[in-house]
């Protein structure tokens, strides 16, 4: 079946877009209902990206290599995390945010308002790069030079989004490291380099939906998942979890905050924070 492009070849998309998101949210609010905790919400956020790249892939009709770098790219970026989170997430109780948001016994009502339908409409909005790039016309010329750079800014954000949380999980890992601030490799240059590259990513990938009209006007995706990332769920909540903890003011002051930056040198720059 050849897809469609244009407006026609959009409303598929997104249409199905939408349908998959939807019926992915309702199974895992299924599932976490029955667990009687709902972070299993994060183990769908990564899953729910690669589903609408192969919906795009498959039903759009746009240029074929895009499609398919996209696709590649998504599944790359959305399964690894989704690896990860289900490692982060399985045995444990309920997210501390999520337990805050809800309050005690909330209603179903409640529960996907809040969060089961905030993630799936996020999911979609931070999507739309992939759906418009699915049904655009080929990159020509110069337009490849876009398309280029926004593969060279996705390998570098998903390779500071998983050396970092590899380096993070091994951290953890070591007894002797108990009740320290993890200080070493990326985490040296940035205090959030999962965040940082989580950011990149989606940058590359509307990079190359922006070598082809109109992909361009889709670039309040990436800027409203850098918000996210750094000021609404992300690295500000983090920050102030750890703001408390002994050495975390020391190392705030040697580490840039997410944009990767040499540490400091000076006073304070070689301490060695230990948590209470």
């Amino acid at each position: 079946m050849t897809g469609l492009t244009g407006w026609a070849g959009f409303g598929v998309v997104t249409g199905a877009s939408l349908l998959f998101i939807v019926v992915l949210q309702a199974i895992t609010f299924a599932v976490g209902r029955r667990l009687g905790h709902y972070n299993v919400v994060d183990v769908i956020w990564g899953f729910g990206f690669v589903g609408i790249g192969w919906i795009a892939l498959i039903l759009g009709g746009g240029d074929i290599t895009r499609r398919w770098i996209l696709a590649v790219a998504v599944t790359v970026w959305g399964l690894r995390l989704t690896w990860h989170m289900l490692g982060k997430v399985r045995g444990k109780g309920e997210d501390p945010r999520y337990a805050k948001v809800l309050g005690e016994n909330p209603s179903a009502g409640r529960v996907i308002r809040k969060i089961f339908g905030t993630q799936g409409a996020a999911q979609w909005f931070v999507s739309l790069p992939l759906q418009v790039s699915a049904v655009t016309h080929a990159t020509h010329g110069i337009w490849w030079i876009v398309l280029i750079a926004g593969v060279v800014v996705w390998a570098i954000g998903i390779s500071f989004e998983a050396i970092g949380d590899a380096q993070m999980t091994s951290f953890k890992s070591d007894p002797s490291n108990k009740g320290k601030i993890m200080d070493r490799g990326l985490w040296a240059w940035t205090r959030h380099p999962n965040y940082f590259g989580d950011s990149a990513v989606w940058w590359g990938m509307w990079l190359i939906a922006a070598s082809a009209w109109p992909g361009v006007l889709t670039a309040l995706s990436p800027v409203v998942m850098t918000y996210f990332l750094v000021y609404a769920t992300g690295a500000r909540l983090l920050e102030q979890s750890m703001s408390k903890r002994d050495g975390y003011p020391e190392y705030q002051q040697r580490t840039s905050y997410f944009f990767p930056l040499p540490p400091k040198t000076g006073e304070g720059a070689g301490s060695q924070g230990h948590a209470p």
